[in-house]
């Protein structure tokens, strides 16, 4: 089922990352499988800006065979002033005006800066970006982003490749039931398939992630098992989830209906 984010529509709700998988071809054959059609790239990994680094348009043209759409990300960035450059440098390079912004403000656990990401969202916005800006699952830091002009926020699950899952149900559902009508795509942290359902459960529109396909043992295989578990969740939420219980309720009453013996 097709659904609609920054003025386009899709047919997938999974958003990939392209990075650290063993190959390009495996790398390809990982965003078929997956039916993904959004692919995230590092900015800086093609502009070459790292110490050392080469710019691989090749790289980029893996990506691109297999037409889906480029959502460049300002990962590695420590302020809003760089994350700004790198950003309108991709516009350039890449000719999107989407832009996944990272800010980093903690070096173990790779959290967002809030300050240096609300000061970057708001002067892209400004500019005619389309802003997905990576961030905690704060309520107020998203408020403060939709403020700035987002129109779309990725709150992490848990730290980027840390593979926990979804530490925090209670502050991601407080998300989608105080911004009911805002895109919230679970973006870092996930493992399993079974926390992109959780997530897609918890009624989220989508989940970014790439360390547990990139670096699963079969990066295609895992792309598909992903790709299943995120549809599942969506029907689930989709069909009505029934309400836990602290007590036990039969579920097949007898009360009032003759027995057939």
């Amino acid at each position: 089922m097709t659904w609609q984010i920054a003025d386009v529509t899709l047919e997938s709700r999974f958003f990939l990352g392209s990075a650290g998988y063993p190959s390009p071809e495996v790398l390809r054959q990982a965003i078929v499988a997956s039916g993904a059609r959004v692919v995230t790239l590092g900015l800086r990994r093609q502009l070459g800006i790292d110490k050392g680094a080469q710019s691989d348009n090749g790289f980029v043209d893996v990506v691109r065979s297999t037409g889906v759409r480029l959502l460049p990300n300002t990962a590695g960035c420590r302020s809003a002033r760089e994350a700004v450059t790198l950003a309108m440098m991709s516009r350039e390079l890449l000719g999107t005006h989407w832009i996944k912004l990272e800010v980093i403000g903690d070096e173990q656990t790779l959290q967002p800066d809030p300050y240096e990401l609300v000061q970057a969202a708001e002067e892209l916005a400004r500019n005619g970006f389309e802003v997905f800006p990576y961030c905690t699952d704060d309520l107020v830091t998203c408020q403060r982003l939709l403020d700035a002009g987002c129109r779309i926020l990725m709150p992490w699950g848990a730290p980027i490749g840390s593979g926990q899952g979804l530490l925090n149900p209670w502050a991601l559902r407080t998300l989608r039931a105080r911004l009911p009508h805002v895109p919230l795509v679970v973006d870092a942290g996930l493992g399993a398939p079974s926390h992109a359902a959780q997530a897609m459960e918890l009624g989220f529109d989508a989940v970014l992630l790439n360390s547990a396909v990139a670096q699963a043992h079969d990066p295609v295989k895992m792309a598909g098992a992903f790709r299943d578990a995120i549809a599942a969740g969506r029907a689930g939420f989709e069909a009505g989830i029934i309400a836990p219980q602290d007590m036990a309720v039969a579920s097949t009453p007898v009360t009032g209906r003759p027995f057939i013996l």
